[in-house]
């Protein structure tokens, strides 16, 4: 008989300065009836003798070492090598709270629950910040079908998911886990965690999300997107992460919702990563989802973050824009192509025609122009991003995606 009741797996790949915190994080659970199995992903760095050290110490842990294969493989190997009744997932460059799979574990087994949901912390250069959900609530099959899939992805607003995408705030059952991971194709190497959580939610029968903060997610200064190389590349393999999506809610959700869901998704996706302007193979200007701007503007880009880095990037690139400052209230060092990130006092130095907030997040956007507002930035300059529904799906047809989200161009 199975005694182990939850299986933690850690995927790991050049994270070094962080792991060790991860797993003494993990090692010092109030619930100790679990085991760890660490995924060193062909990590060139000191990550796998690290893990062997741990493993000589403690019981508890399994080390897996394999070839690097991507995040979706190195949890395939997890899945395999985990006994436990239940799944969590944690990134090794994260930590968790004392009492994480304590209380998920007594979430889980007091509802009967497919699936448990908590809130995390977002830690970023030093400063702590608390991350709840919104859909905070028990809920069986009915409500399920009812209230929660229909708005999983899209929940009316752009672009702000009914449930978060990430696996690593979440507990699974394995069973169920399995009979979806194993399908997740290794090639999906963007919104891994939406491929597994959203189709996982389409056979779940019960749902709990809690809003108590139990895990510790970190935004690292490190983390540097990179610049989009190939856009055809990129489209497919967003194709191939929407195109799963829908083989697998499609059959839970009413057609004409779903599309819906996944249009919005895909725009934001291809908006982040593009750095809003959409070119075509000559360099011509398909879409520009920033409304009003004029070519050659003097802008500001407020955001250090994965879109504000795409929209420098994609700009010096082009130079449609000309971007004479780049700032963030959570300013820190950061250089893109010669372009730093100053502190948001310094646009009292600098006139400009347009401010644009680099997210996709509706909430964020509308604090950040009210913080904007009280340092007497004119809300006229402040950019609106394009999110009408129509001229994104035909955006979406030009740009050589079919009726199930698939690529189709050469």
């Amino acid at each position: 008989m199975n005694t182990v009741k939850i299986s933690v797996i850690v995927p790991i790949f050049r994270i070094e300065k962080y792991l060790p915190k991860c797993i003494d994080s993990l090692l010092n659970q109030s619930f100790s009836n679990f085991e760890l199995v660490l995924i060193d992903d062909g990590s060139p760095d000191n990550c796998g003798k690290i893990c062997d050290d741990y493993a000589k110490i403690d019981t508890r842990i399994k080390v897996i070492h394999k070839k690097n294969g991507g995040l979706v493989s190195a949890r395939k190997e997890g899945l395999k090598n985990a006994e436990g009744n239940y799944i969590c997932f944690v990134d090794g460059d994260d930590w968790v709270d004392k009492f994480y799979l304590d209380i998920l574990f007594k979430l889980a087994e007091a509802n009967d629950a497919d699936l448990v949901v908590t809130g995390h912390f977002r830690e970023f250069d030093g400063k702590i910040e608390t991350i709840k959900p919104k859909m905070v609530g028990i809920y069986d099959e009915k409500e399920l079908k009812s209230t929660i899939l229909p708005t999983i992805i899209y929940n009316g607003e752009f672009c702000e998911h009914g449930i978060s995408t990430y696996v690593w705030n979440k507990l699974f059952k394995r069973e169920l886990l399995c009979s979806i991971l194993f399908d997740v194709p290794n090639e999906i190497v963007m919104g891994e965690d939406a491929a597994i959580t959203y189709a996982y939610l389409s056979i779940s029968k019960s749902l709990v999300i809690s809003r108590i903060p139990l895990y510790y997610y970190r935004q690292r200064h490190d983390s540097i997107v990179k610049s989009i190389e190939n856009s055809k590349t990129e489209y497919y393999r967003l194709g191939l992460l929407m195109n799963f999506l829908k083989s697998k809610l499609l059959k839970v959700l009413d057609e004409k919702n779903l599309k819906e869901q996944i249009t919005y998704y895909l725009y934001s996706q291809i908006l982040v990563r593009s750095g809003g302007l959409i070119y075509d193979e000559k360099g011509g200007i398909i879409f520009n989802p920033f409304l009003n701007i004029e070519p050659k503007s003097k802008v500001v880009v407020y955001s250090s973050g994965s879109f504000g880095q795409h929209i420098l990037s994609t700009n010096i690139k082009n130079n449609f824009f000309d971007i004479i400052e780049w700032v963030d209230f959570d300013y820190h060092e950061l250089n893109i192509g010669g372009n730093f990130v100053n502190p948001i006092s310094s646009l009292n130095n600098v006139e400009f025609d347009y401010l644009i907030i680099a997210t996709i997040n509706p909430s964020y956007y509308d604090w950040i122009k009210k913080e904007l507002g009280l340092m007497g930035v004119d809300e006229k300059k402040i950019v609106k991003i394009n999110t009408d529904v129509k001229e994104i799906s035909k955006l979406l047809v030009e740009l050589g995606f079919d009726a199930d989200f698939k690529f189709q161009k050469n």
